[in-house]
């Protein structure tokens, strides 16, 4: 650390600030880069996530394969919770950064969220490309931590809960990242998803390929957990924004009708 009081310095950030004001930022470096000076106007916006996690970059098939990640997640569409949730708080007047916590609420639980994602991946490092390591993992107790403040895990990390087959923009993902990156785990998903889905016994789902990717580019479950928090974020400001403009009357959901009300139930 710095003993100059105009230095605030981290291992991954270090800056100084302006002679005549201590507020403002007069050079920033990002691993040893200098932000505005060098890295500005040369280096890709995945470049710069990738280094606010990472010492150093991965190569360039794999900073590519990020990057289509990056676009498959962008926007995880009206039918998440997590966007649902954005469009409810546009659609209420909410300010922006109401709209995008409720995305985040929603989207960081084990039902197609982020904690869904670390699980994946807590998944890979536990059982590799193993398919019967799988098959047993997916059956065992999900709550082996008891101090763990998440709810219990209802099915096996990375796979659709209520999925009869593999979604087409699932398996699209999945060939194109392979592709890409070429990368160990994304290649044997690729290459051995029936039998991994058959040995589940659900589909693969988005979640887990991203964590096959994350764990590919030597993420940690945390850092994928929260990668995958922060790359759906456009698509919920965007739909928030949208909705805001429409208001309730066009929301984009067919009516819910109530099955069981029971108001309509006679008294026994």
């Amino acid at each position: 650390m710095s003993n100059n009081p105009d230095t605030i310095h981290t291992r991954i950030w270090r800056e100084e600030a302006e002679p005549d004001n201590p507020f403002a930022t007069r050079t920033a470096y990002c691993r040893g880069y200098d932000v505005f000076g060098q890295m500005l106007g040369n280096t890709r916006w995945i470049e710069m996530l990738v280094l606010l996690f990472r010492d150093e970059l991965p190569d360039a098939a794999q900073l590519d394969m990020l990057e289509a990640l990056a676009v498959a997640l962008a926007n995880p569409g009206p039918r998440d919770p997590s966007i649902h949730a954005a469009m409810c708080g546009g659609v209420g007047g909410s300010s922006a950064a109401a709209a995008l916590i409720a995305a985040l609420s929603v989207g960081a639980g084990r039902y197609r969220g982020a904690r869904d994602v670390f699980d994946a991946m807590s998944a890979w490092q536990a059982c590799g490309t193993d398919v019967e390591i799988w098959r047993a993992y997916s059956l065992r107790d999900t709550q082996d931590d008891i101090a763990d403040t998440w709810p219990r895990r209802e099915h096996a990390p990375g796979f659709d809960p209520h999925g009869v087959s593999t979604a087409a923009s699932v398996r699209q993902l999945l060939e194109t990242l392979a592709r890409i990156g070429a990368t160990p785990r994304l290649c044997w998903l690729a290459a051995q998803r029936l039998e991994l889905e058959k040995a589940v016994g659900l589909p693969l789902d988005i979640g887990g390929v991203a964590a096959a990717a994350f764990a590919d580019l030597c993420f940690q479950p945390n850092e994928g957990e929260m990668l995958y928090l922060l790359l759906r974020l456009p698509g919920a400001a965007a739909h928030a924004l949208e909705q805001e403009r429409y208001g309730y009357k066009q929301f984009p959901f067919y009516p819910v009708e109530l099955r069981d009300d029971p108001a309509t139930k006679e008294t026994p």
